[in-house]
């Protein structure tokens, strides 16, 4: 595989064609993901969850995030690197290029923000220092306790119509990509047509351009009940290699994720 970038995951939109992405959090699992085709390595604050051990990812630093991603960089030779910026770290634009300056600089290729409508402001900032951004929309685990719990956004009406004209809104601030989760199929489709910028989707439909899980979840590491869009690939799997290349071929095939993974 070639080295992505965001050209590549461009290109694979416009022809149609289905991405995958991962997370991992150090150079080991990196390389295994990197070496299985995974086009986008996700160095995601969830390594507030599954390395730390806490309840959520608010208590995850950028310092966290930096050390992870100089691990995932070192390994990650294909894959593009995507690095979440943490917890209360981009609440302003001179903040926003602070934090993501560093995480830049660890190795991240692209960083990614949450939230919605109050974001084209810091998206520009950061495109014009020569940051590239996904934002992260629907359930946002940053705002988990605004939500009151980890809930499907986005089926109301109005919620939905503002979610499709945030993702309008972004891409015209300058967001190279958008990333979905927990959404209706439906809402999820509609802002995927939207927009010309790749979509990522978690929990949200076959309709976006690509597909994400947390690597631990999918290879079945995590304990406790996992989240309906998760599938179990270590079930059919004689190893963690086989089972990632098994993701990876579903996603591209169209067969993950299937309607049990979904919400309507």
């Amino acid at each position: 595989m070639a080295k992505v970038t965001l050209k590549t995951l461009a290109d694979m939109k416009q022809s149609g064609e289905k991405f995958a992405s991962l997370t991992a959090y150090d150079a080991t699992l990196a390389h295994l993901v990197n070496t299985q085709g995974v086009e986008v390595i996700l160095v995601g604050d969830s390594l507030g969850n599954v390395i730390q051990g806490n309840s959520s990812t608010v208590p995850v630093t950028v310092d966290d995030m930096c050390y992870h991603t100089r691990c995932v960089a070192r390994a990650a030779h294909d894959s593009m690197v995507m690095t979440d910026l943490p917890f209360a770290s981009y609440a302003t634009e001179e903040q926003a290029v602070i934090s993501a300056a560093k995480i830049m600089q660890a190795g991240a290729e692209v960083v990614k923000l949450e939230g919605e409508g109050w974001l084209p402001p810091i998206v520009t900032c950061l495109r014009q220092q020569g940051i590239p951004v996904c934002v992260h929309m629907g359930l946002t685990p940053q705002f988990v306790n605004v939500f009151g719990g980890y809930k499907v956004q986005g089926r109301e009406e109005e919620r939905a119509n503002s979610m499709i004209q945030a993702a309008i809104d972004l891409q015209a601030a300058g967001a190279a990509m958008l990333l979905l989760e927990c959404v209706p199929n439906d809402l999820a489709r509609e802002i995927t047509k939207a927009v010309d910028i790749p979509v990522i989707g978690i929990g949200a439909g076959d309709a976006t351009d690509g597909q994400i899980l947390v690597l631990h979840d999918m290879l079945h590491l995590t304990a406790g009940r996992k989240p309906k869009f998760v599938k179990n690939y270590m079930q059919d799997s004689a190893t963690p290699q086989e089972a990632v290349a098994r993701y990876v071929a579903e996603v591209k095939d169209g067969t993950f994720p299937g309607p049990e993974h979904s919400f309507n």
